[in-house]
């Protein structure tokens, strides 16, 4: 059996505003097993960042975790104090924020950053730190002579290596890495998601890698969480999922990323609409005003999410729609 390292049940984010609480994420139950990669992915606005720092207990007024629990190797998170999150974020739980710009503090030199994490947390002399630091900008491919630079002296690309070697410094039991190569160019895009496999492999860490980008998350993950309005719409293996997809919102996905191939033989697919409002989200399944398979029934009544095959899917007609391929369910609607 595998071992379970993190885990939400039925957790619930919303921010309230004026009107009605805008329920980023509701209901969202996922687990992570050691040395496992899960990937969230789904288009923006569907709740992946959200829960993300719902689970690093970094959800920021009007933002509030309203429901559901988190446990952390067996252990519930939810009401903890925020002395006590300071315990375990970076030593048991770190994060690789996607604007690595925005994760450093401009006034302060890299290498100081990075070792006031260590020192923090290990109780270690300031040339100790650094020392260790030295070994981190190695691991992470900078040359330790960098840790003397502000983050205005260091490219995109370096800086979010430094912003991996801080997430990495106390070899975390789980670590996140929300969109991490965003704004980069396509090759050091491809750089720095050699360095998170690489590290993933060595430490052994479990990962949760969120991006909206499917090709990143096929080459990645072991297991894949597609997110639409807040919600899980398809859960399960990564071969499963984009083999076999099944919900409609996935197998819109999954067709609708560009190939050569699509280019040539027809217009490229897309899934028409955008998400729905979650200050106010439908009562029924929250994809019914994009699908091209939708009834009655899910206009008025929210599917759960049920075991076909090896998947969970959130789709009251699964058992019908799982055979149909991406490309056949989605070209109609383009037409």
């Amino acid at each position: 059996m595998p071992e379970e390292v993190l885990r939400t049940k039925d957790l619930s984010v919303y921010y309230f505003t004026n009107g009605p609480p805008v329920r980023a994420v509701d209901g969202v139950t996922i687990t992570l097993n050691k040395g496992e990669v899960l990937g969230i992915a789904g288009e923006s606005g569907c709740g992946k960042t959200t829960l993300a720092m719902a689970l690093m207990n970094l959800v920021q007024p009007p933002g509030k975790i309203v429901s559901g629990q988190i446990f952390l190797e067996g252990e519930p998170l939810i009401g903890k104090s925020e002395d006590y999150w300071r315990t375990i974020r970076w030593k048991k739980i770190a994060m690789v924020f996607q604007s690595a710009m925005n994760a450093l503090n401009p006034v302060f030199r890299v290498g100081d950053q990075v070792a006031e994490a260590i020192m923090l947390h290990e109780r270690v002399g300031r040339e100790e730190a650094y020392e260790r630091v030295r070994e981190l900008f190695g691991l992470v491919n900078i040359d330790p002579a960098m840790i003397y630079a502000f983050p205005h002296q260091l490219s995109g690309g370096m800086k979010q290596r430094v912003v991996i070697a801080m997430a990495i410094a106390l070899i975390p039991t789980v670590l996140i890495a929300d969109e991490p190569t965003t704004a980069l160019d396509v090759t050091i895009q491809a750089q720095i998601l050699d360095l998170l496999k690489y590290l993933q492999r060595r430490y052994k860490m479990s990962m949760i890698y969120i991006s909206h980008d499917l090709a990143v998350i096929a080459e990645v993950a072991d297991k894949v969480a597609i997110m639409y309005a807040g919600k899980i719409a398809e859960y399960g293996n990564v071969v499963d999922i984009f083999k076999s997809p099944i919900h409609p919102y996935t197998k819109g996905l999954i067709a609708s990323v560009p190939t050569v191939s699509k280019a040539k033989e027809k217009e490229l697919i897309y899934i028409p609409g955008s998400p729905p409002n979650l200050a106010d989200p439908p009562k029924g399944c929250r994809f019914y005003d994009r699908c091209p398979y939708a009834k009655d029934i899910c206009k008025n009544e929210e599917p759960p999410l049920i075991k076909v095959g090896d998947s969970l899917v959130a789709c009251h007609f699964a058992d019908e729609v799982k055979d149909i391929t991406p490309e056949d369910m989605w070209a109609e609607v383009q037409e």
